[in-house]
């Protein structure tokens, strides 16, 4: 095997490429006999990490007709690649960093509007317009209304999940973005020309489809175009575009809040033309995910795409492309999904990780957060003047951008779980502390008191949860399923958000539970439950290639022995062919 791997170094690059590229679908004999050695006894998974690296190649070329192992100047690739630092890898991948972020801005549109609908129940033209009078010329949105509207974008964005969870692996990130954000522009009108909560409602439905579009492929996008360095980094990014989205809402209404006009809550709907304009530009400029083109196996472009992503001349694109198939091919036979479906998502160790990433992203909507959302009517009921209420929302999302900023160190430093696992602790805390301040009687110290420990709350969140949440979604499902994994993940997410916006309204509302400060006791004890299960479930996959998480998931590594389990994996050598180095792909997430 090792002559076959090897060429003199005049030899084209493409040679390598060629001999794998080329390489026949295995036949069907070959899955029976595949399916046969997943019957055994030992699982392969367990049996490749006993064996000698030649050992294991001359397994997996049993299972694969015409597996070549990587040539040396890959591997040097590969070397080079784990010493890259975060500085270095921003001046390698500058290209790449770039397109993530530019696709990542849809989401930016997303928490602009969904932040529009909760600021504008404390937002007096609104609620004249909309509401109903309670005495002395005030005016509320009703609380079933206060329910209505945002679950009504929940739901616009289950059938959007769904939608791009069957779509986007047909026709690749790009083109279901910019199919999502045209039928957007289009359901703004709806919003923007309302009359009547009844047609506001169907404006958030509508609306709602192209943004569960835009909450997924984003994410994957993001963790199928970066390296390991920098995939944390841009992923976490993620919820830095959800809080420029809901500090650019916070302070578009703040600066109309003495605005009498219809026009003080038509025209930040009508903002998000002038936002999703480029954004829609830059969706369709941006380059095809390398990793759909590469499931669909369109090699060539595959290698096009990369040399737009990359540097020039700091990456070999024929071995990057070629390093790429071969993974797929293992992990599609390793794993045992030829296809890709939402029933994959429930089988063997998939079962796993589908529940882990629903779970993790469930957490977000249960930990409290709903009260960040709710923070200028919170303001207002504890009893803040408008303004002074609006002002505090302003401060609150500009305090989550420098938490999101500090994440992206800790993320490095502390790893994902022990970051996630801490902000849980953190947010517990302070979610009793905001219960008990609830119980003293009303007044102007106890509104600021609360008003300040909502400040700590949404730096916390913004600190740990938040940017967390979409880097483990991201990791956690297999390569092949992560776009299925994040759809259903995202759905429990809203799911549980219909309840949460049921709910949370109750809460506050003056004419119905009245809890105000004391809601911190329930959000405190779901956050417990939370915290309970990520400290036996949720493993740490800082640092981990795709293919490391692929093994130790099948090996039902236990979440607090994933560390220890991937060293030995490492030692042992199991995915090296002609070597014991440790191998990563040198792009785009391995």
């Amino acid at each position: 095997m090792a002559k076959q791997a090897s060429h003199n170094e005049s030899g084209s690059p493409s040679d390598h490429f060629d001999s794998i590229t080329s390489a026949p679908q295995p036949s069907h004999a070959s899955d029976d006999a595949w399916m046969n050695t997943l019957n055994d006894n030992h699982s392969l998974s367990t049996t490749l990490t006993r064996q000698t690296p030649l050992d294991t190649f001359s397994t997996l070329s049993t299972i694969i007709p015409d597996l070549r192992p990587l040539d040396s100047g890959a591997r040097a690739a590969i070397r080079a690649e784990q010493k890259i630092t975060f500085l270095s890898g921003c001046r390698l991948y500058p290209k790449a960093m770039a397109w993530s972020m530019a696709i990542s801005s849809v989401i930016i549109m997303e928490g602009f509007d969904t932040l529009l609908i909760f600021s504008f129940f404390s937002f007096p033209p609104f609620r004249r317009a909309y509401g109903v009078p309670t005495g002395n010329d005030n005016f509320q949105i009703p609380t079933r209304w206060q329910f209505a509207l945002p679950t009504a974008t929940e739901a616009g964005e289950i059938v959007g999940l769904l939608f791009s969870g069957l779509v986007a692996d047909r026709i690749g990130y790009r083109f279901t973005l910019a199919a999502a954000l045209i039928f957007l522009f289009f359901s703004i009108f709806l919003s923007f020309f309302a009359v009547s909560l009844e047609m506001l409602l169907a404006g958030q439905i509508l609306c709602g489809i192209p943004w569960g579009v835009f909450q997924t492929l984003s994410i994957n996008y993001a963790a199928e175009v970066m390296p390991v360095t920098l995939r944390g980094y841009l992923l976490a990014s993620i919820n830095l575009c959800w809080v420029w989205g809901q500090l650019l809402a916070t302070g578009i209404i703040k600066a109309l809040v003495n605005n009498n006009s219809q026009w003080s809550y038509r025209l930040p709907f009508a903002l998000q033309w002038v936002i999703g304009v480029p954004v829609f530009v830059a969706v369709l400029l941006a380059p095809e995910s390398p990793w759909w083109l590469i499931r669909h196996d369109r090699l060539d472009a595959a290698k096009k795409t990369l040399q737009r992503l990359i540097t020039k001349s700091t990456v070999n694109v024929n071995e990057t492309v070629a390093m790429m198939a071969y993974t797929n091919e293992i992990e599609k036979y390793l794993k045992d999904k030829p296809s890709i479906t939402y029933l994959n998502c429930f089988k063997s160790s998939d079962l796993r990780r589908t529940e882990i990433t629903c779970v993790v992203w469930v957490t977000q909507q249960v930990c409290g957060t709903s009260l960040l959302g709710w923070a200028t009517y919170f303001y207002e009921q504890a009893g803040l003047q408008t303004n002074n209420a609006f002002s505090l929302s302003v401060g609150t999302y500009s305090l989550a951008v420098v938490g999101n900023v500090v994440s992206w160190f800790l993320l490095r430093c502390v790893g994902r779980r022990r970051l996630y696992l801490g902000g849980l602790l953190a947010m517990l805390i302070t979610l009793l502390v905001i219960g008990g301040v609830g119980v003293a009687p009303t007044s102007r110290g106890q509104s600021w008191t609360l008003g300040s420990l909502l400040l700590v709350l949404t730096f916390v969140y913004n600190l740990t949860i938040g940017p967390v949440c979409f880097v483990l979604v991201a990791e956690i499902p297999s390569t092949r399923l992560r776009v299925k994994t994040a759809v259903l993940a995202r759905a429990a997410y809203n799911m549980a958000g219909i309840l949460i916006n049921w709910m949370t309204p109750k809460m506050l509302s003056p004419t119905a539970w009245n809890w105000k400060g004391k809601s911190g006791f329930f959000f405190a004890g779901t956050t417990f439950l939370c915290l309970a299960y990520c400290y036996w479930r949720l493993p740490e996959t800082s640092g981990l290639s795709y293919l490391e998480i692929d093994i130790l998931f099948e090996k039902k590594a236990k979440a607090n022995k994933f560390r220890e389990l991937q060293t030995n994996l490492e030692n042992l050598g199991y995915f090296s062919i002609e070597g014991a180095e440790r191998e990563q792909l040198p792009f785009a997430g391995y």
